[in-house]
């Protein structure tokens, strides 16, 4: 007698069998995602009509048998190559680098943002969506927020500056608001005017211009491009840049996910004050970046040390947020701490100890200091994450970076061919 069985279901029992418990997630927490489903809300009207067929074009490009959290990986790898390029190519964040470069951080920019647009597309196509896919997805934004943006700084050649470092950490602000405000709703919301594609086409397009005109046309006078001096006076892109920047997030950004976690809050009947306290770990992040950057006794800017200074924040960073978004997931209490933060505000105290009569830290110990800091941070982020994966893709049965196992065979179907049953009732 014939049985029909769906393969995807042999595969994946292997896995369950030789699963163990994880001390990093125990099976309490683990058992939530089984009832977990993504929602998403995207209102930008460029999205919704244009990009989206772009995105619809390229999934079908993709085979099949292309694990959606590899697709996010590639993204990711453009952008790996784009620091590794400016490290090596222009290490000083002002240039002016060679017009190629500029076009290679425009394109891989976007090369990016289309992987992290169709990576969902491809789970969905290929039947292997997971809470894992959401978990992976947004943690590889959140170590890209800064490693993006250090190109934005070289493009506009702002340097190793506190404006260029504004501009490589900013937003990281951002980033953590959508994801607190996502605990709280169960949604992600991205408005009219979002980052991830107005924002992203914005940057694209600035990267693009400074490889045709040369990053030297961020310092042209406005009024020069457009006339009126009597409204733009003698400012500069570059003038208006930081003040533009921080109302976009403030006026654009941070109201909406305040008021849309106090509306998630008052219908579930709790109270709105505590939600506030969890601002705590991205208000330790930015003061400590403030004060060890901003001390006129650091030299990371001065010495040129910025590159390493954003890729050791992306590892903080991502590690904060991941953590936000992993206990979303798993219906955990919202973390306020992260271990990687101690050495950020012991960084921030080393460099300003001559404000209470101290000796200053020297330049070269700084700098060891922050290689050791980006040490730690890169083995504590890279074993947490590993430990997380391997726990959901325990308990799951899935694999994180490949597919294995079939599309699920139909009933009355196997390899293909209709049952003798089925081909009698038709």
């Amino acid at each position: 007698m014939a049985s029909w069985v769906d393969t995807r279901t042999l595969h994946q029992k292997p896995l369950r069998e030789k699963r163990k418990s994880s001390e990093t997630l125990p099976d309490d927490q683990l058992i939530h995602l089984k009832s977990y489903r993504y929602q998403a809300v995207d209102k930008s009207l460029i999205s919704r009509y244009i990009l989206k067929h772009y995105w619809n074009f390229m999934v079908e490009l993709l085979p099949r048998w292309l694990a959606p959290n590899a697709v996010t990986l590639i993204g990711f790898g453009f952008i790996v190559t784009n620091v590794a390029c400016l490290a090596y190519f222009m290490p000083d964040l002002v240039g002016p680098g060679p017009s190629w470069l500029y076009y290679s951080f425009a394109f891989g920019l976007w090369a990016y943002s289309t992987m992290d647009n169709i990576d969902g597309k491809q789970a969905r196509r290929t039947g292997s969506s997971s809470p894992l896919g959401e978990l992976f997805d947004h943690g590889i934004d959140s170590l890209n927020c800064t490693l993006a943006s250090l190109c934005e700084t070289a493009s506009m050649g702002l340097g190793p500056s506190k404006a260029g470092a504004f501009t490589a950490l900013i937003p990281c602000l951002p980033m953590f608001f959508s994801t607190w405000e996502t605990y709280h709703t169960h949604v992600l919301y991205l408005g009219y005017f979002n980052g991830p594609t107005e924002g992203l086409i914005i940057a694209c397009s600035l990267m693009a211009a400074s490889g045709y005109y040369g990053p030297e046309i961020w310092t042209h006078k406005l009024s020069e491009v457009f006339g009126d001096h009597w409204i733009f006076g003698d400012y500069s892109i570059r003038d208006i840049w930081i003040p533009v920047i921080l109302g976009s997030f403030l006026v654009a950004h941070l109201p909406f996910c305040v008021y849309n976690v106090i509306v998630a809050r008052r219908r579930q009947n709790l109270p709105v004050l505590p939600i506030f306290l969890e601002w705590t770990p991205i208000i330790i992040f930015t003061a400590s970046c403030v004060f060890w950057l901003g001390s006129e006794h650091s030299s990371l800017l001065t010495e040129n040390h910025l590159i390493l200074f954003c890729i050791t924040m992306s590892f903080v960073f991502g590690r904060m947020t991941t953590k936000i978004i992993l206990a979303h997931l798993t219906k955990q209490p919202f973390p306020y701490w992260t271990i990687m933060l101690a050495p950020l505000m012991g960084g921030a105290v080393l460099v300003n100890l001559p404000l209470v009569g101290l000796p200053a830290i020297t330049p070269l110990y700084e700098l060891y200091y922050l290689r050791a800091y980006c040490a730690f941070a890169f083995v504590v982020y890279t074993r947490w994450a590993m430990l997380v994966i391997d726990a959901i893709c325990g308990y799951l049965g899935i694999r994180c970076l490949r597919i294995p196992y079939p599309p699920p065979v139909r009933p009355g179907v196997l390899n293909g061919v209709t049952s003798p049953k089925k081909q009698r009732a038709a």
